[in-house]
């Protein structure tokens, strides 16, 4: 009797929020420190390649990561299911800082020229093929199915505070001793996730998502994957609907902006308050998520903020002033991170974990790999049509995005878990 009372409380014990579950935050203190790393080494590659070359140069080490990153990413998802995530993410978070470190030694030594910064750049692009996949996989593994919604807003304003501290701790770097000192600096964060990562407790797979996540050949698992994710009747359209809104999205927010900055004669700094108004947006919809947990009517709530973001970054190429852009942007950054946040959550909520490293993958792919071609398309229609047409032309294929989520009837009955 006594022990059947002990089972139904463990069975009926209230399951304790992520964000104040000590497992989670040591994962979240650890992909925290990866992500202000990144940012710092962003700053002292762009610096020493700036120093050592020529801009276009620059340029060509800057992007030189983008390729092995966009060819390998896919099986970068295999690799994360068949070996598991965090043993992933802490071998890739340990090349990287192997790497980052070499390099600011051979800089402290000596002045070797643009290729160890080459080198470098494609290696990190290569080792983030697999480290994507992986972090995406993670959390799944940390916590449980009803807190992934709130592991996702946690995650957010990880990369929230990591784009605000890590260029300043960067440009400090730089000012201090130079890039040497600032890859230093990059590695030292980077170093830090990896105890961090060893002592996060994981749950293990079931037998079956065992055998779906090494059940043959790599390539077999890799088409696996993806006839996983063009089946599933939520994972489909929700990807796709992701696809539309990040390439309407970037273009504008990032090209887009600095020359409709340059056009209103804003500045630099204007340009900054409007990022910060981004910023600001997008932080409070993770912090929302984070304290709530749960939003009700996923779906629909995706799908309705992906549209009227879009319809928000039309309005931007109109705004009169910096303050209505600043309040424009803001308003961009909400419902962009409201819709980006409650979107992860789905991916993670309704993907079985075994597929988790492939499907972000897919997602990753996309966004990481694929829309970033919009940029350059749009700094030449910009020249071409001007700030406004670009913009709203931009904002139509976001809509798009949110047209799918709610017209995909699986997709906008979509819940987050209880």
């Amino acid at each position: 009797m006594t022990t059947a009372t002990h089972e139904t409380v463990q069975r009926t014990a209230p399951e304790l929020p992520a964000h104040r579950d000590r497992n989670v935050l040591r994962w979240l203190t650890a992909y925290t420190a990866s992500m202000v790393g990144d940012s710092v080494y962003y700053i002292a590659l762009s610096w020493a390649a700036v120093q050592a070359g020529t801009p276009a140069q620059a340029g060509l080490v800057m992007t030189a990561s983008a390729v092995p990153r966009a060819l390998l990413m896919l099986g970068g998802g295999v690799i994360a299911d068949r070996l598991g995530p965090r043993r992933v993410v802490i071998g890739s978070d340990a090349v990287r800082c192997a790497a980052v470190l070499a390099v600011a030694a051979l800089l402290y030594a000596t002045t070797p020229g643009l290729w160890p910064l080459a080198l470098l750049a494609l290696v990190f692009g290569a080792v983030d093929a697999v480290f994507m996949p992986a972090v995406g996989a993670l959390p799944a593994r940390v916590t449980s199915r009803g807190q992934l919604a709130r592991v996702q807003g946690m995650r957010g304003l990880g990369i929230r505070f990591a784009s605000v501290v890590g260029g300043p701790l960067g440009g400090l770097g730089v000012a201090v001793g130079g890039a040497a000192t600032a890859f230093a600096l990059a590695g030292l964060l980077i170093a830090v996730s990896v105890p961090l990562l060893c002592s996060v407790r994981i749950r293990e797979l079931p037998a079956d998502d065992k055998a779906a996540a090494a059940g043959g050949t790599a390539w077999g698992d890799l088409l696996a994957g993806l006839r996983y994710v063009r089946r599933h009747r939520v994972l489909a359209p929700l990807l796709l609907a992701v696809a539309l809104g990040d390439l309407g999205f970037v273009g504008p927010l990032n090209v887009g902006l600095t020359l409709l900055a340059d056009e209103r004669g804003w500045g630099a700094a204007g340009m900054g308050w409007v990022l910060s108004g981004f910023g600001v947006g997008a932080g409070a919809a993770s912090l929302l998520l984070t304290l709530r947990g749960r939003l009700p009517h996923a779906g629909r709530l995706a799908g309705w903020s992906i549209l009227a973001g879009s319809v928000a970054i039309g309005a931007l190429a109109f705004a009169p002033t910096l303050v209505t852009a600043v309040g424009t942007a803001l308003l961009i950054g909400l419902l962009a991170g409201l819709s980006g946040a409650v979107c992860g959550a789905l991916l993670q909520t309704q993907t079985a974990p075994a597929y988790l490293g492939r499907v972000t993958a897919v997602s990753s792919l996309v966004s990481v790999g694929l829309t970033p071609l919009s940029m350059p398309v749009s700094a030449a229609a910009v020249g071409a049509w001007g700030t406004g047409p670009v913009f709203v032309a931009s904002a139509a294929v976001c809509g798009l995005g949110g047209v799918v989520a709610l017209s995909v009837r699986n997709l906008r009955r979509a819940e987050l878990p209880r």
